[in-house]
């Protein structure tokens, strides 16, 4: 499998999608990055449509997106876009590109970042294999929800977190793929 790697590599050099660095590993040429911007919002316009007008869960929809993500031919983009009512995120709360290939994204930070007794919102979750997102979905813990970290072992330990009247542990591997926005409030304010 090497040699598919680097054929793979190659060709995209001879396209002039990424150049290669001796010791450090590869970029995108702008080139590159245009195509790649451009593929990620079809990616994630495409999750949007499965998870808003079909209803599919948001557990199923990366890989579907996969697929359909190629079918996509550029002149759809703006109806579906606006069918879909702009939306500035996936359904996992991975901005979507602009247009102008532009990222607007919201600042967040891992979950694992807080101490205990401080509260976030969940802004986006980063992995988005089945199992884990059918795992997080199962507690609740999707865009949106407001946690609090209850305790947070040290040395990559697990971190336990409240959601309303429910606690959980998390280890540090799923802990890290959440990533929230801290807020001000206090833990009564619920």
């Amino acid at each position: 499998m090497p040699g598919s790697v680097t054929n793979t590599i190659e060709g995209l050099e001879r396209r002039s999608l990424v150049i290669r660095e001796p010791y450090r590993g590869m970029k995108l040429t702008e080139k590159g990055r245009k195509i790649a911007l451009d593929v990620l919002r079809k990616h994630r316009l495409a999750e949007r449509l499965l998870t808003d007008i079909l209803h599919i869960d948001w557990s199923e929809v990366h890989d579907a997106a996969c697929r359909l993500e190629h079918a996509i031919a550029p002149n759809i983009i703006k109806p579906l876009e606006k069918a879909l009512g702009h939306p500035r995120t996936c359904p996992h709360g991975n901005p979507i590109p602009t247009a102008c290939r532009g990222i607007i994204e919201e600042k967040s930070e891992p979950l694992m970042n807080l101490n205990p007794k401080e509260i976030g919102i969940i802004v986006r979750i980063t992995e988005e294999k089945t199992s884990v997102l059918q795992y997080l979905a199962s507690l609740g813990l999707t865009p949106g929800v407001c946690v609090e970290v209850e305790k947070k072992a040290s040395f990559r330990g697990p971190v336990s977190v409240r959601l309303g009247e429910s606690s959980y542990i998390l280890d540090n591997d799923v802990a890290s793929i959440i990533n929230i926005r801290r807020t001000d409030r206090e833990i009564g304010e619920r």
